[in-house]
């Protein structure tokens, strides 16, 4: 797909991820999110981020159409090794690949950063995004019952874990993302 192009994601884009995110909200259990976050929250939530990790977006003819960000798993030191991953495409554009781009270029700078454990929370069933977990050598960890209620019903949560480098007794130290020279 040579007309994608992946690159780290600014605040002023927030109005275009709003955009893709508000169909998750609005028409979706993928989120647990009622309400459609403001451009000033999605602002502050992507300024948060990037001080510690990634956050991509995909660009197709200039559109914004996906995004992907790490965060963290728990704010404890200990977990810094371990990041809670999301991925949105926007719903026009599903199916063409951009998730798998975003996913990859995702898990290339994180692995730049020492991250060892990227973690998923799926709301299940979700065939398609635990099909694309799977495929990308996640493996299913923790299942919990109706945890989450929307729509009028409630809902299990799934977890799956990727180990994407080698455990070690003494682990390299984690940079954050402002440490890492190359992005894209």
């Amino acid at each position: 797909m040579s007309n994608i192009k992946i690159r780290m994601a600014k605040v002023s884009d927030s109005q275009e991820l709003v955009n893709i995110y508000k169909y998750y909200v609005e028409e979706t259990n993928i989120t647990f999110e009622y309400d459609l976050p403001s451009v000033d929250e999605f602002s502050n939530r992507i300024k948060k981020i990037l001080e510690k990790y990634p956050y991509l977006v995909a660009q197709k003819n200039g559109k914004i159409v996906g995004y992907t960000y790490a965060n963290s798993f728990k704010e404890r030191v200990a977990y810094d090794w371990s990041v809670e991953l999301s991925i949105y495409v926007d719903v026009n554009e599903k199916g063409q690949g951009i998730g798998q781009m975003l996913y990859n270029k995702l898990l290339e700078i994180l692995r730049k950063q020492n991250i060892v454990n990227v973690l998923s929370c799926i709301t299940y069933p979700n065939e398609s995004i635990i099909i694309f977990h799977e495929k990308n050598n996640f493996k299913k960890v923790a299942h919990f019952k109706k945890v989450g209620y929307k729509f009028g019903a409630w809902h299990d949560v799934v977890w799956y874990e990727n180990s994407i480098l080698n455990y070690k007794d003494k682990p390299e130290k984690v940079k954050w993302i402002n440490e890492i020279k190359e992005f894209i």
